[in-house]
Order: C-alpha cells, then structure tokens, then sequence
C-alpha cells in the first residue's frame, strides 16, 4: 500500500477526509499520511506551517488525493500544498495527484489521466481531449485554478473522479497509476502560490 497526503478543505470537508481515510484503512486501498486536525498550532506564521505540511508530511508520501468541495479552490493551504506535491525537490520529491470531486461539486465529466482508468466507465464509448481552460472550468467549476493548470499540462498526468463512483479497486488502481507515473509527470508550477484566502 502506498503512503498518501489528502489535501482538503478542514471547515467543510472534514467528515469527507475522516470517511476516506476510515474506509481506506478498513480496504487496505492506503495509508493516511495528511495533517491531523488540530495539529498545527493557530498561531504558527505561514512559511511555518507551510514547512511543517511539507517536511513532515509530504516527504514520506508519494501520492496526494485533492478532495474538492465548494471552498477547496479559494484555500491558500490547499493551494500550498498541491504546490509542494509537484514540487521535485532534493529531499521531496513530486507526488502523483489524484483528485476526488465531494458530492457538493459533483459533475456530470471525469478525466481519465491514463488509459486504463477508462475501464471505470463502459458506459462511454467516445473518448474526446479538452485542450482549453474554459471548458475546464465549465465541467469543473469548483477545481483549483493550480490544477487546471496542470489537466492543461499534457505530461501532467492528474485524473479527476466523483466520489459516488470510488470503490477500492478504483481508487487503489488510481494511486497505483499516479504512483506509477509520478517521476515522469512535468507539472506546470509557474502559477505564485497563494498568498491569502479567496
């Protein structure tokens, strides 16, 4: 099993997190590498949390699952930590990406970032690329503008999914590929990270 960071929303999305990673550990789909709730103190400065987040939990994942919810693209934390997922550092190296719509933003489109993923859906029959940020953001509207970025990136290699469709084949196939296809993704880090919240 592979060691992965969940990336979330805490307000929001926490019952989210704690269900995944519940029913992760009672499938044997991963292991919960992320931030506990409470852990950072409030009144750790922001280059502090942003290292604690990257030295002590990133550096002994390999696979990071964003879970989107309503607010998820307008959290700076959120932001800084897709940041160091793609980062290949000397000591951190980059993390495959899976991302996982809540059903608050569930949407009608998936992207299948490797092939074998298509398995999931038998029901579609015609396959199409999307090659421009307004029909990502027409599908997804909730999706952090960093990971549009990167669906636009060709060797990026990030599959989103709703949440109703998870069951733990897929999802341990899912960080099996992201795992898989990790050191050859280029991520496109030229967006600044985030400085406030939206």
């Amino acid at each position: 099993m592979h060691k992965v960071f969940v990336s979330f929303h805490h307000a929001n999305d926490q019952k989210y997190k704690e269900g995944l990673v519940s029913w992760a550990e009672k499938n044997k789909v991963f292991i919960d590498g992320s931030v506990d709730m409470g852990e950072i103190p409030e009144d750790w400065d922001d280059q502090k949390i942003r290292e604690y987040i990257r030295d002590e939990h990133l550096k002994d994942t390999t696979v990071t699952i964003l879970l989107v919810g309503t607010e998820t693209k307008n959290r700076k934390h959120i932001d800084w930590e897709l940041y160091s997922s793609m980062y290949d550092g000397t000591v951190n190296k980059k993390s495959g990406i899976i991302v996982i719509l809540l059903p608050s933003v569930k949407s009608e489109y998936y992207t299948c970032a490797h092939s074998s993923e298509k398995t999931f859906y038998p029901e579609t029959t015609q396959w199409m690329s999307i090659d421009s940020r307004e029909e990502y953001h027409r599908r997804y509207p909730y999706l952090p503008e960093r990971i549009i970025d990167n669906l636009l990136e060709p060797n990026a290699f990030i599959s989103v999914i709703n949440w109703d469709k998870l069951t733990p084949d897929i999802l341990r196939q899912m960080i099996d590929n992201a795992y898989n296809s990790r050191a050859t993704c280029t991520y496109d880090l030229s967006r600044p990270m985030r400085k406030k919240n939206g």
